[in-house]
């Protein structure tokens, strides 16, 4: 019987330029997290230092991003569960690279992504992985696969991943309601919502698989009166969101049935079709299709 997942969907606000107050906060609800039973907590995108690349003090404010990457493997051994830290943004060079990790339950780095589809801004601040492929790797879970935030507007990046095999794809993000010019927000509101809501969805349907969607939230005293998007949210297919949250800073727990993958592949036979031989659209994929 396929093994069902209890997954922690932190939605955490990240005040700026403030990485200890920060961690101590995703330290006590990852500690929560673990009481409550959870087998993995994700959380945000610039989870850590907010987002603030203009301020003068936010390369200084990344530079301590080893220390907490080793205090989160230190985390997820003593509590025995697994931890995607949203993103650590690191240093090399006079470079900033935004990375994405998986760590074990056994404190071990068993994943690790540096963002490649870089949103507009971000593109003068950050250095893309460009031509890296994407890759799954082996998890007490299964096999997962990382993106981040922007990642999901491009269906290719889930493609390369469910060819090597990945079941749960994670994706921390940090995107709020008013990341677009003012003509386009005129237009809808709540267009950022709108296209969250769908793309996550639509994913998860498309690839047979779930998407572990994790955004930053607003501070806790404004409730939804916030231009965060929040929305965290688990996608399986058939089902469609799981969990889902507000706008606002919190905790979501979600049972992640691995079962609800199969029936989804036995119905829609996605990874079927792309392993076959003579498939029309191979020329897309530079995996070993063995692993589908």
């Amino acid at each position: 019987m396929a093994p069902v997942h209890k997954v922690a969907l932190i939605q955490l606000h990240p005040k700026p330029l403030l990485p200890a107050e920060n961690f101590s906060k995703a330290e006590a609800f990852v500690r929560n997290a673990a009481r409550e039973g959870c087998r993995l907590a994700v959380l945000p995108e610039y989870h850590l230092t907010s987002w603030v690349p203009d301020e003068p003090g936010f390369r200084e404010s990344c530079a301590d991003s080893s220390f907490y990457l080793k205090k989160y493997q230190d985390l997820a051994k003593e509590l025995n569960i697994c931890i995607v830290p949203g993103t650590i943004i690191e240093s090399e060079g006079d470079s900033l690279l935004n990375i994405a990790y998986f760590i074990g339950s056994n404190g071990e780095v068993l994943g690790r992504y540096q963002k490649k589809n870089l949103w507009h801004p971000e593109r003068k601040h950050l250095v893309s992985s460009a031509h890296q492929p994407h890759e799954a790797f082996d998890t007490p879970l299964g096999r997962v696969g990382l993106l981040i935030c922007w990642d999901i507007a491009f269906p290719e990046a889930f493609r390369e991943l469910i060819s090597d095999g990945a079941q749960i794809i994670c994706v921390p993000t940090f995107w709020s309601l008013k990341d677009v010019s003012d003509e386009g927000y005129a237009l809808n509101p709540n267009g950022e919502e709108l296209f969250l809501n769908s793309t996550v969805v639509s994913r998860a349907f498309e690839n047979t698989c779930a998407v572990v969607f994790v955004n930053a939230g607003g501070p806790p005293e404004k409730g939804e009166n916030t231009n965060f998007a929040g929305l965290s949210q688990v996608s399986v297919p058939h089902i469609g969101s799981l969990g889902k949250m507000g706008r606002s800073e919190g905790i979501s727990i979600v049972d992640l049935d691995m079962n609800v993958l199969k029936i989804a592949e036995d119905n829609y036979k996605v990874r079927e079709d792309m392993k076959a031989e003579g498939w029309h659209y191979a020329y897309t994929q530079i995996r070993d299709a063995s692993k589908l």
